[in-house]
């Protein structure tokens, strides 16, 4: 009898209630926005990654001295077009018999032997600065390098850059309007799943404000224990997030270069705040709601 008493009073607690599937959904509901984060993170710098490879090829007249080569290269890294990794200008210098044995090596067929000689030409290749990477940028440095001696032609992809844009662009709109109507989803799933769970305490809430207990103080254990369940989904949300994560980098070749640690860690760190923040706002929400209702509407 004694153990039934104590059973009873734990479940009539202030500010307890069933708080386990609360936790589970939100940590289901705050997963799924991290796992749509973590696409959008990874999507940035697949992006990154993509723009840092447009490339330009200058080849070079077929009598250049090796001192002339070195100047136009001293000339090409001083330019403000071209990409700079760690203070160093990203430009290769591929020589004729390079690009012949390439050649070679992906046909399968040996041009010199019918040829007699290697019609390729020494060439450098160039990794254009995001700043000038339009389509009208591009043929403005083309013609700027082709105007320094001992240059002979200037070679692109046309409009690869433009095209390569305006589908970021449309990209990037996409997925921002799935993330606004998944942090809706979350906030109603979260919502109501805080709103049915304390709808078990509704009779105690009222049960408190007879004896004389001010609104703050019935809140405020409800507030605090939110914050952590919140939190604590977030927590659980990361460690499925991280989990997952360790598994793809596992299954999946080169998908680790993809990701930027800190900002990882940062999606983490958001989605305790998250949950802490939006159970902390559902709760207070919820327990406005019970603390107005007349007796006959708590039935």
């Amino acid at each position: 009898m004694a153990k039934d008493s104590k059973k009873y009073k734990r479940k009539k607690k202030l500010g307890s209630y069933q708080y386990v599937s609360v936790v589970f959904s939100a940590a289901l509901a705050l997963f799924v926005i991290g796992l749509f984060g973590t696409l959008i993170l990874q999507a940035n710098k697949l992006t990154s990654v993509i723009k840092q490879n447009i490339e330009l090829q200058v080849y070079l007249n077929k009598d250049i001295s090796s001192s002339q080569r070195t100047r136009i290269e001293s000339e090409l890294a001083a330019s403000d077009y071209v990409l700079t990794t760690e203070g160093k200008a990203e430009i290769t210098f591929i020589s004729k018999e390079e690009a012949a044995k390439q050649f070679i090596q992906d046909t399968g067929e040996d041009f010199t032997e019918f040829l007699g000689d290697n019609p390729l030409r020494d060439a450098l290749t160039i990794k254009v600065n995001e700043a000038f990477q339009s389509n009208d940028q591009l043929k403005s440095v083309q013609s700027q390098i082709e105007n320094i001696s001992g240059v002979f032609e200037v070679t692109y992809v046309d409009n690869l850059a433009d095209s390569i844009n305006e589908n970021l662009t449309k990209l990037s709109l996409l997925l921002i309007g799935i993330a606004a109507i998944l942090v809706l989803v979350v906030l109603l799933l979260i919502n109501n799943s805080i709103k049915l769970a304390l709808f078990s305490q509704r009779f105690l809430i009222r049960s408190m404000q007879l004896v004389g207990a001010k609104s703050s103080f019935i809140r405020t254990p409800f507030l605090k224990r939110s914050l952590f369940h919140g939190a604590l989904a977030g927590l659980i949300a990361s460690g499925l997030l991280y989990s997952l994560k360790q598994f793809a980098n596992g299954q999946i070749e080169g998908l680790e270069e993809l990701q930027q640690q800190e900002l990882v860690f940062a999606l983490y760190g958001l989605l305790i705040a998250l949950g802490a923040i939006i159970a902390y706002f559902s709760t207070l929400r919820a327990m406005n709601k019970y603390l107005k209702m007349s007796l006959d509407e708590l039935y």
